[in-house]
């Protein structure tokens, strides 16, 4: 049953991503040659100044979740009452602070780019953006956390699907009858706010929960342990905009919104492989299952990582070709950057090989013996970052965001083999290595390919299905030389829960 989830979670979740890589390539496009670079730079820039409230949950997430597991695994419905009691009085503290810093920032936020748009303009625009932002904390994020922790995250994924499509529609339409961009932000924002609501009403109907009966005094145990992991974590995914919006231009905003979009597509993607697996670990070692645990994990390790070679591989080669024809006629900004392009690949490309060790270490509860690592990736990539971009701009900041992740990842693949799977670290090296090997030898293949003029998005997709073919053959041959074993245990596990399916229709 519990492959069986972690199954569907993976299915749906990667549905989702592919319909926000769809959003985030028709909504950002739209933008652009409606209003122009500017007022996208300005929309990417406030989202990311917004996403600063994430601060405030302190890591409280993911220690909610890890501290539901066992009391799920063991049906303890008053103790899950009393757990999510606190995360909800804790979530609606945050958006009461909300409330405040949409304030703060809504009177010093426009300083800074008051010479390009007018105050008016940026402050009622901060407000709007943040209003499905305030929906999420103060009605959603409880029973959001309780859903991903019961294996149930794909409730949540087909909850987004529809809003999204949603929006896709409106914003076109929207656009189409020539609105202003805060009609249209106020509108989908107002889709996105439903979801919490829908949410909310299927677990309690589902799961029979009745929070007025819990311990308004529980408090949940490493309550602040979290903190670190979640600043590291907030930096990562605001640094680099944060710091263009005050040292560079709103028009350089754009050109990393850009890219960023398109790596932060591939890169939701590859997220999609994970979604639900820390839920299946954090089950596993809730009930001691530690045999089970190291067998199921190196299986997905194979797996994740021919996945993630294949798409950052592709995406190396194909991404600034891809930017000229979706930034094709837009003239106002040079959009075509090599050297940025190779460098944020790279940089989430190493962030996508730590995500197996990071969601296993937080499944764990491991959030005090990883703060340290968490607090050196945070600093260095701010100090690393504002260092290097009086020099090299969008590039100096982009090589402060690999630093940091290359550290992070270090730590994390040394404290998941040492203290949760009890293994050696040289067979993680073995298989680091080879997604180095194997990505520099895509490269070096495809760099002889015949490639058409990338003059429009047909002849791009031609491109990319033979790059995207040369690096399933290159990486699959490889994996299978050195991990058949695990590729053969993988599609026996497969086949029995098809099997199982079967049986149950």
């Amino acid at each position: 049953m519990r492959s069986k989830k972690a199954l569907l979670n993976i299915v749906t979740n990667l549905l989702l991503e592919v319909i926000i890589v769809i959003y985030g390539f028709i909504v950002p496009k739209l933008i652009i040659t409606s209003f122009g670079s500017n007022v996208n730079g300005l929309v990417s820039s406030i989202t990311q100044f917004l996403a600063y409230i994430m601060l405030l949950e302190s890591g409280f997430g993911p220690v909610v979740k890890s501290t539901l597991y066992k009391p799920i695994a063991n049906k303890d419905k008053k103790t899950i009452a009393n757990i999510l009691k606190a995360s909800e009085r804790f979530f609606r503290i945050i958006a009461y602070i909300f409330i405040l810093y949409i304030v703060v920032l809504s009177l010093l936020y426009p300083l800074l780019v008051n010479s390009e748009f007018g105050y008016v303009y940026t402050l009622s625009l901060i407000v709007i953006i943040s209003i499905s932002t305030f929906a999420e904390y103060y009605f959603g994020m409880t029973y959001r956390l309780y859903l991903q922790a019961e294996q149930q995250k794909y409730i949540i994924s087909l909850l987004q699907i529809v809003t999204y499509l949603i929006s896709i529609v409106l914003v076109v339409v929207l656009v189409k009858l020539n609105v202003s961009i805060h009609l249209i932000k106020l509108l989908t924002g107002f889709v996105f706010v439903l979801r919490p609501f829908c949410q909310n009403y299927y677990v309690k109907k589902k799961f029979n929960i009745n929070l007025k009966e819990a311990d308004s005094n529980f408090e949940i145990k490493q309550k602040w342990d979290g903190l670190a992991q979640h600043i590291a974590a907030v930096i990562h995914g605001n640094t680099d905009i944060t710091v263009l919006t005050i040292f560079c231009n709103l028009g350089e905003v754009s050109v990393y919104s850009v890219y960023y979009l398109i790596v932060n597509g591939v890169k939701k993607i590859i997220q999609a492989f994970t979604g639900g697996i820390d839920s299946l670990f954090g089950n596993m070692l809730a009930n001691g299952e530690r045999e089970t645990l190291n067998k199921r994990f190196s299986m997905y390790e194979v797996l994740y990582f021919s996945i993630t070679t294949i798409f950052f591989a592709s995406t190396i080669i194909l991404i600034v070709p891809f930017v000229s024809v979706y930034t094709k006629g837009i003239t106002d900004v040079n959009y075509i950057r090599y050297l940025f392009g190779y460098l944020i690949v790279i940089s989430e490309f190493v962030w996508a090989v730590r995500l197996p060790y990071s969601s296993i270490t937080l499944a764990a509860g491991h959030f005090k013996e990883t703060r340290k690592g968490a607090w050196v990736e945070a600093i260095s990539n701010i100090l690393i970052s504002v260092i290097l971009v009086y020099k090299f701009g969008i590039v100096g900041v982009t090589i402060g965001t690999i630093v940091a992740m290359t550290i992070r990842t270090i730590e994390f693949v040394y404290h998941t083999n040492k203290y949760i799977l009890n293994r050696s670290i040289i067979d993680n090296i073995k298989k680091i290595s080879l997604i180095v090997i194997e990505t520099l030898l895509i490269v070096f293949i495809c760099n002889y390919l015949p490639y058409l003029n990338n003059i429009n998005y047909l002849n791009w997709c031609i491109n990319g299905l033979m790059v995207a073919t040369v690096a399933s053959v290159v990486t699959l041959f490889i994996n299978f030389m050195f991990y058949g074993n695990e590729f053969k245990e993988l599609f026996k596990l497969l086949n029995n829960i098809m099997r199982r399916k079967k049986k149950e229709v």
